[in-house]
């Protein structure tokens, strides 16, 4: 042990050069460690959303969020079903016991939300389930305001969806962006019923023909 302490203050510049390699060298293996400094301690979740376009949040939960937990309710191993419904979007969040195969979960997951989208509203994109999330993965919440009398809403979704959203997204590591309460720029046709009904035109014709120059 003398040996030692005598021989680290005898050369001890060349014990601090290669303390301070070894310090250098930790650091560049910690940056590109494959090993997650936080352990995995939530229980398996998998989250499914829903857009709906022109509803309020109240549709919203009428129309998808609960015709979603019905079919979602009886998945096994389920623990906990919770749900958010806002202005245009409905999530989902199904928390399993813990111990379950998170892949095993989605492959349930995904065969129930096969059986219950036909039945949706035909205005409400198809149910998505994000990509698997860790405990620790949500690292940050942007809220957007205006101090532009001439920016509304609409533009302010169009500025987080087309120019923030793509930003963020090509950030190394990011796996998701999601948007809540967008008011997304939309095309909206309006009819006169006395007009239709004087023309003898239906209603119907007038679907089909929007539907057709929407695919045209």
């Amino acid at each position: 042990m003398k040996w030692v302490i005598g021989s680290s203050l005898k050369y001890r510049y060349i014990v601090m050069a290669l303390a301070a390699g070894l310090m250098f060298f930790g650091v560049q293996q910690l940056r590109h460690s494959s090993i997650d400094v936080f352990p995995e301690f939530a229980p398996p979740r998998v989250e499914v959303q829903t857009p709906a376009l022109g509803l309020s949040a109240s549709s919203v939960e009428a129309l998808v969020t609960v015709p979603l937990e019905q079919a979602l309710a009886g998945i096994p191993n389920l623990d906990e079903l919770r749900s958010t419904s806002v202005e245009q979007l409905s999530s989902i969040l199904l928390i399993f016991d813990r111990g379950t195969d998170l892949l095993d979960a989605r492959q349930l997951v995904n065969e129930r939300i096969a059986g219950i989208s036909p039945t949706l509203p035909t205005w409400a994109s198809p149910p998505v389930m994000i990509q698997p999330l860790s405990s620790t993965s949500r690292v940050l919440k942007v809220g957007l305001t205006s101090t532009d009398p001439n920016l509304d809403l609409i533009d302010m979704s169009m500025v987080s969806y087309w120019k923030i959203r793509t930003r963020l997204l090509q950030v190394p590591g990011v796996a998701n962006v999601p948007i809540w309460g967008e008011r997304l720029e939309m095309l909206q046709v309006q009819v006169e019923p006395e007009r239709l009904e004087r023309e003898s035109v239906p209603l119907e014709n007038i679907a089909t023909a929007t539907a057709d120059a929407l695919e045209a």
